[in-house]
């Protein structure tokens, strides 16, 4: 948690007074049972009714400086952890932006989620915590230690007992707890992913009947994370009382001795009251640090969580001399390349070579795992090669800017993904400037325009999460109108007409070439009719090139594409 501590920096002075105003209240909590004494000895014992206000002024004046700095205290401790919490998000979300695919696998989205928000809280709750406890606690227990021996030294072994007594039931209860406390966090991921997969899945989930069993999976999950806080609850149940008796036994002892030495004449009334006071003091600031004790462990393994997402370097970044490369062009080439997921036994890419051309349609065309989406991921750089390299207008990517790569590029996912907002700014997402007529006419193109004129709202109408309100084939047409916009030199489209109709299809595509005459185009399809018009034709097949070359010449030559062709067109379509 220390590592974390080095982002308040800005919070300096914040921190630094806080320390002050902490400091000033514990003493002046510690200097009222001394003025207490003095009325009781002085005052009251006395029948000195001025004297009692006088000294009862002074007590109220140093409560009030003392509640004073214990309110401004709290009030600039809660700026500088919720301070913290910004800055540790902003960290987080950077940073995770800037990760690569290969750090994504590794993580997940659920548990990225739970860093982000359920660990930063617990940082921010643990360090106004330890701002406000943590620092007075310790001079509370010294301080109180040191004025209870200055009212009475003999009595001081009371709390010579004490005090280790409660240290040794802190120390053994926060051991036994620390262990449930460091795997709370990991269960609140489990809870966070089996009920992520049930709202995104949830389509599927009816489809199949499998409400019960979604059920039974978040029960589990729940269950132990529930038994988990059970188990800390017991330990906790156990600490309170016991920590309270050991304070009662000790107010009683107190009492008990104090009272036989008042007897004896060797202390007097006020001294005691004091005492007492301390003591109640000391062993309230114990209970204090048992509360950190608690809250620590948690915090800690949050804190663990957090750096661990921060001190990754991210697989893909930008190398030190940036290569600049020419604009308006957009010839890509692959050369030898091979590609292995991490952990894989096999590459998924071996031995790729090809190149692609402005103003030439190149489709990637195979099976289910062949290589095609891993292909085209490796253009904008997703991934980053094994061996050999991938080439955009003669330099390679692992040589340019990743800004400067992907502003060349006009990516159509296989999965189109909607932000929520307007159709309009789903749209204007390709490009930051883009203006109504440019929106318009990118939409058109993408063959968008009709149905977005259906709706009430037209390009004003509000796409909700995960874009839900629309169809799969609007969906990919908002993405294909969303690439078109930013009129890039290269377009790639992975799978993105899978979802429209032959006719809708056809349009499109004749729309789409007259846009992207002089841009380089590539295409990854299952439909052998929306690839046969194109210039080349990459046949893949586990991971390689089986065969390339116009349909014709593939009809002719490659086995592999000749049984794609079959399985989708018959005997009169094929003639």
């Amino acid at each position: 948690m220390i590592k974390l501590y080095r982002f308040l920096k800005p919070y300096a002075a914040f921190i630094a007074s806080v320390l002050l105003l902490v400091f000033l209240q514990t003493l002046a909590d510690l200097y009222l049972p001394t003025l207490m004494s003095d009325i009781v000895n002085n005052g009251i014992m006395n029948g000195d009714t001025g004297y009692i206000l006088r000294v009862g002024g002074i007590m109220l004046a140093v409560a009030a400086a003392g509640t004073t700095c214990a309110v401004i205290a709290s009030l600039l401790s809660s700026k500088t952890a919720m301070g913290l919490g910004t800055i540790l998000r902003n960290k987080l979300f950077n940073r995770v932006e800037s990760y690569s695919l290969h750090e994504f696998d590794r993580f997940g989205t659920a548990t990225l989620v739970t860093r982000t928000t359920n660990d930063i809280i617990q940082v921010q709750m643990v360090t106004i915590m330890i701002m406000r406890m943590m620092i007075s606690a310790p001079i509370t227990a010294i301080g109180g230690v040191i004025m209870a021996f200055s009212q009475d030294r003999m009595l001081t072994w009371v709390l010579v007992i004490a005090v280790p007594l409660l240290t040794l039931v802190i120390l053994l209860l926060a051991k036994r707890g620390m262990p449930f406390f460091k795997s709370m966090q990991v269960k609140i991921d489990k809870i966070n992913l089996v009920l992520r997969e049930n709202l995104t899945g949830m389509r599927v989930i009816r489809a199949f009947n499998r409400d019960e069993h979604e059920k039974a999976r978040f029960e589990d999950a729940n269950k132990d994370l529930t038994d988990n806080y059970i188990k800390v609850n017991r330990i906790m149940a156990f600490m309170m009382p016991s920590m309270m008796l050991i304070m009662n036994i000790t107010s009683i002892a107190i009492l008990w001795f104090g009272s036989m030495r008042i007897d004896n004449g060797d202390m007097n009334l006020g001294a005691l009251i004091a005492f007492m006071q301390y003591a109640m003091q000391i062993l309230f600031s114990m209970l204090m640090l048992s509360i950190m004790f608690i809250m620590v462990p948690r915090a800690q393994a949050a804190a663990e969580r957090i750096n661990e997402v921060i001190e990754i370097v991210p697989g893909i970044v930008d190398p030190e001399d940036v290569k600049k490369v020419a604009q308006g062009k957009g010839f890509v080439e692959f050369k030898n390349v091979t590609f292995s997921y991490q952990g894989a036994e096999q590459p998924a890419l071996s031995g790729i070579s090809f190149s692609a051309s402005p103003g030439e349609v190149t489709a990637v065309i195979g099976g289910t795992g062949s290589g095609k989406s891993t292909l085209i991921n490796l253009i904008p750089r997703f991934y980053d090669v094994d061996e050999g390299s991938v080439l955009v207008d003669g330099v390679d990517v692992r040589e340019m800017s990743q800004k400067e790569l992907r502003a060349k590029i006009g990516f159509v996912p296989q999965k189109s993904i909607l932000f929520s907002g307007t159709i309009r700014e789903n749209i204007g997402y390709g490009k930051d400037d883009a203006d109504e007529e440019e929106i318009r006419y990118a939409a058109g193109v993408a063959q968008a325009s009709e149905f977005i004129s259906n709706m009430s709202d037209g390009f004003d109408t509000m796409i909700s999460q995960g874009g839900t309100n629309v169809s799969g084939g609007q969906k990919q047409r908002l993405s294909i109108a969303r690439a078109l916009v930013r009129r890039p030199e290269i377009y790639i489209f992975d799978d993105s007409f899978s979802a429209l109709d032959f006719k809708t299809d056809a349009r499109l595509r004749a729309a789409l070439k007259k846009e992207i005459d002089n841009a380089t185009v590539i295409i990854v399809a299952q439909r052998v009719g929306t690839v046969m018009d194109a210039d080349r034709i990459i046949v893949m097949d586990e991971g390689r090139i089986a065969g390339m070359g116009t349909h014709r010449e593939l009809m002719s030559t490659c086995d592999v594409y000749r049984e794609i062709v079959s399985s989708q067109l018959s005997e009169e379509e094929l003639a």
